[in-house]
């Protein structure tokens, strides 16, 4: 009896453990959240303080709200009164009105042309399934995504919206596109990039938040190699930004031929033990012809 009751504190404790392991491989980083509205004005999640505001002066606002990873742009307030995700698995949350930003702890998400929202959602025996939340608070599993890349993919890194009512999605070194059929094909997989700095906290190239243009052009940040890069709808890269470390993108956003990138300073000695203050974000605007300016530097120190 004795044996039996030991063995299975082991297991309990084992188990305890690898999740405790799994949640922290995934919380510790900076955020990857960055939105623009149809005015023009943008929103950036800063894991050390919220979410905070540029507007069309460049004026910089911190909106109350917590200290999330991921953020999706509600632009027409659909989701004010549906029942958002919560629990063990992650919580999402509505900060301002008008628009609405929903924004995410543990995973990334998307409204999508539809109109509903999309996460993802692993659970064990099922594996990691694509969530589709409509406003009226209907869900569905729109496809699995355990198999599309990785018998072991248990989370996504990013996800975004297409013109075309598609999904794009990254996992650490692969982009994949989710057709309106819940249908998975692959955009980018094991891509070669040109230019790759070693970031602290990553493996290369970590790709992460991403944003598509209505040519299903899409721009996504490789954190691992602190580069932004430009992915055709055939899977040609080319890199259009690269920073110097310890700078790293997390998260784009496009408007208007403009690409806005949210770029975090991340070092060794944020990342272990994780210290979200230490994680000082800026936001990049790139124009059309290629020219850059930060536009938003939060400084703690």
């Amino acid at each position: 009896m004795k044996k039996t009751l030991r063995r299975r504190l082991v297991i309990s404790l084992t188990a305890y453990l690898l999740v405790s392991v799994f949640s922290i491989s995934i919380m510790a980083h900076p955020g990857s959240g960055i939105v623009v509205d149809r005015r023009g004005e943008v929103y950036f999640l800063d894991t050390g303080s919220g979410v905070w505001k540029i507007d069309l002066q460049g004026k910089l606002t911190h909106l109350p709200g917590p200290r999330f990873h991921w953020m999706t742009l509600d632009a027409d307030d659909c989701f004010s009164t549906t029942h958002l995700p919560n629990g063990a698995r992650g919580d999402v949350t509505r900060v301002g009105t008008s628009p609405t930003l929903l924004v995410a702890s543990d995973y990334p998400l998307a409204i999508a042309a539809s109109g509903n929202l999309y996460y993802p959602s692993y659970t064990a025996g099922s594996g990691l399934q694509l969530i589709e939340l409509t406003p009226a608070d209907q869900t569905r599993v729109m496809t699995t995504l355990s198999t599309a890349g990785s018998e072991n993919l248990r989370w996504l890194n990013g996800l975004a919206a297409g013109a075309d009512g598609s999904l794009y999605y990254t996992e650490d070194d692969a982009i994949r596109r989710i057709s309106t059929r819940g249908e998975v094909s692959t955009i980018i997989a094991k891509p070669k990039i040109p230019t790759c700095v070693s970031i602290a906290g990553t493996s290369r190239p970590m790709l992460r938040g991403l944003a598509a243009d209505s040519q299903g052009t899409i721009y996504v940040a490789a954190s691992g190699c602190g580069s932004v890069l430009k992915v055709s709808a055939s899977g040609q890269v080319t890199t259009i930004h690269q920073l110097q470390s310890p700078w790293t993108p997390t998260a784009v956003a496009l408007f208007e031929g403009n690409i806005y990138v949210l770029e975090y300073l991340q070092t060794a000695a944020s990342m272990e033990p994780e210290d979200r203050s230490a994680w000082l974000p800026r936001v990049r605007k790139i124009t059309a012809d290629g020219r850059t300016r930060i536009i938003a530097n939060i400084d703690r120190r």
